[in-house]
């Protein structure tokens, strides 16, 4: 198994990874097949018009998540990595007012919003919670071209075809990438831990040699792009102010608190707990300004985005000792474990919940962070295990379908949970109850027991539940 660490931190825009990002690149992905001449449907005149159902949880809270945006955006021919968020309302607008998209080497092809792009609440695709189908008509209106996507979380899209070739391969134990392609090819906590003790290398060496064989000397530059990108966002989220978009008012409160942290300093009236504030308003920063639709990374997804930027924040910011490559390693650890969880279970809130997206994140930062302070892979690895553990049966269950309440404390929390994670396992030696692969399956089966209104559809608990004054 191998999950590269910019599969797992991929740039891109808010407020979602799987119902903003991914729908985009599916868009994307359609349009690239109608360029390339993909097989059309026998009988279909010249391609003329363009449209688009969104089933599941991506239909249920698609408006709060700006899926309908997303797919507009990515039928213009855009991606997130490279679209300026700035400018994604402006021409979401120019589009709803003429009806008409014109991506690159197709023309102007009819596509209206309101009519083209239907939030389909009855019917569910039978490959994941997260399904839409794309479709190109003739001038006659005959079918032209259609597919299936699903976006499986964490910006990570695949068509039918492809989603059921994955769980061939997964039942086959056949990965689609070799695993003589790369020098440590783990798929499991345990075979990480094996190839480690018979390597001597530590987690981080072992995915950075992994990662070599793909990006050769260019590896650090395309860490540090990732690295600077979760900095630069943590930056503008501690400057901004006012309502986040979406109906309900929520106040930006990450600047404020910062600069109350900030006129503390040196005053003597920190209190032991403050770090917990230190390490809450950064992932807050980040989290604010994904639900303004801004860049963020993937960590794995962009409802968890805060997390990870939040750990190596306060790790390089706070810690004793921190340096550059630590902050390298602990997005390379991270990255390791990221990948372990995809690939065993899920990071998709629609499909088992929250547990598998700040959880995953959470566990994914204790690892980072106690590999970035010097721990053991043992110690990693129980790090990761106590992370993930106590974020077992995290329901996501969004107000509104917005990734703001409860996702921007939650957030915070996530990041809190990782530090004393990290901490509790450098504290021990790495022996400890429950194995990593354990709690992951665990994970997978507490979010298929779990009930679908608590799955990302905005029809149970706290999205439910709201003030009425």
């Amino acid at each position: 198994m191998f999950l590269s660490v910019f599969d797992v931190f991929k740039i891109g825009i808010g407020p979602s990874s799987s119902h903003t990002m991914g729908p985009m690149v599916a868009a994307a992905r359609f349009l690239d097949d109608l360029r390339s001449g993909a097989e059309k449907i026998p009988g279909a005149g010249k391609l003329h018009r363009l449209g688009a159902s969104l089933h599941g949880s991506l239909a249920f809270t698609g408006k709060g998540h700006a899926t309908d945006r997303a797919v507009i955006l990515g039928f213009c021919g855009l991606l997130p990595e490279t679209l300026d968020p700035d400018q994604a309302e402006a021409l979401e607008a120019t589009v709803r007012q003429e009806g008409v998209v014109r991506p690159e080497g197709l023309g102007e092809l009819i596509f209206v919003p309101d009519r083209d792009l239907v939030f389909d609440y009855d019917m569910a695709l039978p490959g994941h919670a997260n399904g839409m189908i794309l479709r190109a008509f003739d001038e006659a209106g005959n079918a032209y071209r259609q597919q299936i996507y699903y976006s499986v979380g964490g910006g990570f899209v695949l068509t039918a075809e492809e989603l059921e070739a994955q769980h061939a391969a997964k039942a086959s134990l056949h990965d689609e990438k070799s695993a003589h392609s790369f020098p440590y090819p783990f798929g499991t906590a345990q075979e990480m831990l094996e190839m480690g003790a018979r390597s001597r290398l530590s987690i981080a060496q072992m995915k950075r040699a992994n990662e070599t064989v793909l990006h050769g000397a260019a590896l650090d530059q395309k860490i540090d792009r990732i690295l600077d990108t979760m900095d630069a966002c943590v930056a503008r989220g501690l400057t901004q102010e006012g309502i986040l978009p979406g109906g309900l008012k929520v106040r930006r409160r990450a600047k404020a608190i910062h600069d109350q942290l900030q006129s503390e300093k040196g005053m003597n009236l920190a209190q032991p707990h403050q770090a917990n504030d230190w390490m809450s308003v950064y992932a807050m920063a980040v989290n604010e300004e994904n639900a303004a639709g801004g860049r963020v990374v993937t960590s794995p997804t962009n409802g968890a985005a805060g997390v990870v930027p939040a750990v190596l924040r306060y790790y390089r910011d706070h810690c004793v000792g921190a340096t550059h490559q630590g902050c390298r390693d602990l997005l390379l650890t991270a990255a390791a474990i990221g990948g372990l969880i995809k690939h065993n279970a899920s990071i998709s809130g629609a499909e088992v919940g929250c547990q598998g997206e700040v959880g995953s994140a959470a566990a994914m930062a204790a690892g980072g962070l106690c590999a970035a302070l010097g721990g053991t892979n043992a110690q990693v690895e129980n790090a990761a295990e106590i992370a993930l553990e106590h974020h077992l049966g995290m329901t996501c269950d969004p107000a509104a379908g917005l990734v703001q309440v409860p996702c921007i404390e939650r957030n915070a929390l996530g990041a809190i949970k990782a530090v004393s994670a990290a901490s509790l396992a450098l504290r021990g030696d790495g022996d400890h109850f429950m194995p990593l692969d354990n709690c992951i399956r665990v994970m997978l089966e507490t979010g298929q027991d779990m009930n679908l209104k608590y799955k990302e559809t905005s029809t149970g608990g706290i999205a439910v539940n709201l003030p009425e004054c």
